[in-house]
């Protein structure tokens, strides 16, 4: 069960899309539900509902609230009927909310959200710990995930981080981004929370130092203006790829020579180090929690303050003046990316599935 738009760039998606392939690969007999803007072109993938944008943690959060939804939501598992249901944020009003209030067979429940505060949660916390007491097995991607929901509906949780294609990463050939420099990588959205004016203004301070390096993006959004602050100089040495599907990635990491994810906050694992990890990338990311669970800093990547672009620009520097120091962390970051392959990551799944169809479905009590 996936709560947002199936064409929407988000890790809920990609994680739901990449289950599935994996899971129907191993002989289960897997569908995915999820609102959508139009039929899925994925054979296996159910439209249940329209999408309606709505603000969340400094984000869009394109969910299916109606009872429309619901309907269609219960038809289709009710044809369906499975021995499982896998839904992703089952507290957000949505397809995987009504997932839950139809209980139809045992529920395991992943949380992704890793948002520093949540308003609208905390005043529907009494009436969602009512609902939890539906899922059989609940698991969060981190610690930071798990602790973010436990303090307002309780529970017990497995941490089972995001999986990730290493394969795909580790052997993608490098996109013609033509002649020059060191690169810098960014993947994200151009947003305020992802920390991309920050980078910025790192990658001016480094412009200024030395007149090869480069910044690749890969992502769009309302900060996408913040390279107008840079002189012409620096401003000319920035690819703008515009918003890059996940699938369409790896080339762009095998081009690059560092990834850089300077997010202020509100995340919850960080899906981008470890494909950045996978392509033996050496990555700067935000001293954050969330990122901490993923990057040991000076081992694998390295961890800086975030909102500190002198900081920032320092480490960039320190990676790129430095070929031994860049070639360490990034032989370290790909073994480091294999704990998080989907190898490793479906196998736990499936333990988590056996667990709930041994424990059956809950009473809505």
């Amino acid at each position: 069960m996936c709560p947002y738009a199936w064409e929407d760039a988000g890790g809920v998606q990609v994680h739901v899309r990449e289950l599935g392939e994996r899971l129907r690969a191993r002989g289960h007999d897997a569908v995915a539900l999820s609102p959508a803007r139009q039929a899925p072109s994925v054979s296996w993938v159910r439209r249940v509902g329209a999408p309606l944008n709505v603000p969340y943690n400094a984000s869009n959060a394109p969910i299916s609230p109606w009872p429309g939804t619901f309907r269609n939501v219960r038809a289709e598992l009710g044809d369906f009927g499975p021995d499982v249901v896998h839904v992703h944020e089952p507290l957000t009003p949505s397809a995987s909310m009504f997932a839950v209030l139809a209980g139809v067979a045992p529920a395991v429940a992943t949380f992704h959200s890793g948002a520093d505060r949540s308003r609208l949660f905390d005043l529907a916390a009494p009436a969602l710990r009512r609902l939890a007491r539906r899922l059989a097995v609940c698991i969060a991607v981190s610690e930071r995930a798990a602790s973010f929901v436990r303090a307002r509906i309780g529970g017990a949780y497995r941490v089972i981080p995001n999986g990730a294609d290493v394969a795909r990463f580790e052997k993608a050939e490098p996109a013609d981004l033509g002649p020059g420099g060191p690169r810098i990588l960014f993947v994200g959205r151009l947003h305020e929370r992802k920390g991309f004016p920050t980078l910025v203004s790192a990658f001016g301070i480094l412009a200024a130092e030395r007149d090869d390096v480069r910044l690749v993006v890969a992502g769009d959004g309302e900060d996408r203006t913040a390279i107008e602050r840079l002189p012409a100089t620096a401003r000319s040495r920035v690819t703008m790829l515009g918003a890059v599907r996940n699938e369409d990635l790896p080339p762009y990491h095998a081009a690059c020579d560092v990834l850089v994810a300077p997010s202020v906050g509100g995340e919850s694992f960080g899906m981008i180090l470890v494909e950045a990890m996978a392509a033996g990338l050496p990555v700067i990311a935000s001293d954050i929690p969330g990122y901490d669970e993923v990057i040991a800093d000076g081992i694998d990547g390295l961890l800086v303050p975030p909102r500190a672009p002198v900081s920032l620009a320092e480490a960039i520097g320190r990676v790129l003046k430095d070929p031994g120091l860049g070639a360490r962390l990034g032989e370290a970051a790909r073994a480091r990316a294999r704990r998080f392959d989907w190898s490793v990551v479906t196998e736990e799944l499936e333990e988590a599935y056996r667990d709930a169809i041994a424990i059956g479905r809950a009473p809505l009590r």
